[in-house]
């Protein structure tokens, strides 16, 4: 007789049945199953990761601890796990047990959702499985990256725009989605003569859809919430426009109401995503100003009690580069593309598979091949639309390809956690970090179900 969910959730109750490829065929069909089997498993998964000491958290008050001088310096990697998320989830928890590693972050941009084909469900649901089958114990953050107002449509439709970011941030605080970044700096205004008008959109939207998150977020939680200066790949940030921003985001937030603000703020201090691609697809140098991310960092927690600035656009930086990030006392560093150039340029992807990719991008984002760029650059910058659609192929490949590619993301995700400073930290977890336990509502079509096939043993 197959099992039933009560039977299968008293099954997972033990760490050798999680750890093993029982929990592989579940998250499989979390993902890949049709409509009532994926919730069915999402669901399966949550109630065992609840269950485990597995939960979804806030890293808010951790943050705020930091900014009070109460924990050490560290730099906390959020890492973008784009591709091949449940083999490259696996190897960061791998590292992160091995290292004692408390204080990281999985997290998914708005932008990404849509190419990689991952909804904030799945996404929480292969994370946490990731943590289980490793057998990695403790809170998970899991944030919304960049959940970025679209400028240009904006411009036209205000309202329609920012509704669809509502959205959004209802569906991932209901996934456990409970680390947001909301992202307005699009909406920042360099023309404007005084730099309390060049922010003022941007503080303006960010004080909105802070308290749009404080009424939505689950009891018991304070979602962190981080706010954004700078656009990734523009101008570099200043502590006066740190200023003009925070001043004018806590007065448009005490007209809304008693809130809790923002955790975090990010800055621009000479990155790009992705980084800048040469003819020949090799990566420039980045001139990073280490002095202003210093600055803006100490001037977050000493004059507004914020955790500190965070970095993003970091992960094609020199290895020499990490180091420096927790000298400087930034909060926190966004990480992406490097992980997704391990998996596509590892030497055991399959040539079919590489190849097949990269006639894919020829042939669907020909459109986005500028003017005077190389094949290689070409590709480079738009593989990444290949995610969602081979999503499937690349999780069927042969395991020991599979493992071979996990070994060496493992090994860079410790690195970046030594470089970091972020490894023994998990005693700062468990000192700031008290996620509650949250069982979901059953799937409709599991409170549908014959009472019968509910309460049913093996």
């Amino acid at each position: 007789m197959m099992k039933t969910p009560d039977a299968t959730l008293q099954r997972f109750q033990s760490p050798a049945v999680r750890q093993s490829a029982e929990l592989d065929e579940l998250v499989r069909q979390a993902v890949f199953g049709g409509p009532e089997e994926r919730e069915q498993g999402r669901w399966l998964i949550w109630e065992i990761g609840q269950r485990a000491g597995v939960r979804p958290a806030s890293i808010h008050e951790l943050y705020l601890a930091r900014g009070r001088g109460e924990v050490r310096p560290f730099t906390t990697p959020a890492m973008n796990i784009r591709v091949l998320a449940y083999d490259s989830a696996r190897a960061v928890f791998r590292a992160a047990k091995r290292l004692d590693v408390g204080a990281l972050i999985c997290e998914i941009a708005r932008s990404e959702i849509g190419y990689t084909e991952q909804r904030p469900a799945e996404y929480v649901a292969v994370m946490t499985a990731a943590a289980l089958r490793e057998g990695f114990t403790g809170p998970l953050f899991i944030q919304g990256d960049h959940v970025q107002v679209n400028a240009k449509k904006y411009a036209t439709d205000p309202e329609t725009e920012l509704q669809a970011i509502r959205t959004l941030i209802e569906e991932e605080l209901h996934a456990g989605f409970y680390n947001i970044d909301v992202d307005t700096s699009t909406l920042v205004d360099l023309s404007q003569p005084a730099l309390d008008q060049q922010q003022r959109v941007n503080y303006e939207r960010a004080a909105e859809l802070t308290k749009f998150i404080r009424e939505r977020e689950p009891r018991g939680v304070t979602a962190s919430v981080g706010a954004e200066i700078g656009e990734v790949g523009g101008k570099n940030s200043d502590v006066h426009e740190l200023k003009a921003f925070m001043d004018g985001y806590l007065r448009s937030l005490a007209r809304l109401g008693r809130l809790t603000g923002i955790s975090k703020i990010s800055v621009q201090t000479g990155t790009s995503h992705g980084g800048v691609v040469l003819p020949d697809g090799s990566i420039a140098k980045v001139q990073l100003d280490l002095e202003a991310l210093k600055a803006l960092s100490a001037d977050a927690r000493e004059q507004y009690g914020l955790g500190g600035a965070v970095q993003h656009g970091a992960s094609t930086l020199p290895a020499d580069a990490f180091g420096h990030f927790p000298k400087c006392e930034a909060i926190e560093i966004h990480l992406a593309t490097n992980f997704q150039n391990i998996v596509f340029d590892h030497p055991k992807l399959p040539a079919d598979v590489r190849r097949e990719v990269n006639e894919w991008v020829k042939a669907e984002c020909k459109d986005e091949w500028k003017k005077g760029d190389t094949e290689e650059q070409f590709i480079y910058k738009s593989r990444k639309k290949a995610i969602g659609p081979f999503k499937r192929r690349l999780w069927d490949m042969p395991a020991d390809v599979r493992s071979a590619i996990g070994a060496d993301l493992e090994k860079t995700f410790a690195f970046l956690f030594e470089q970091l400073r972020v490894t023994d930290t998990r005693t700062f977890i468990d000192r700031y970090v008290k996620p509650p336990l949250q069982s979901h509502e059953r799937p409709r079509a599991m409170v549908t179900a014959a009472p019968d096939d509910l309460e049913a043993g093996e």
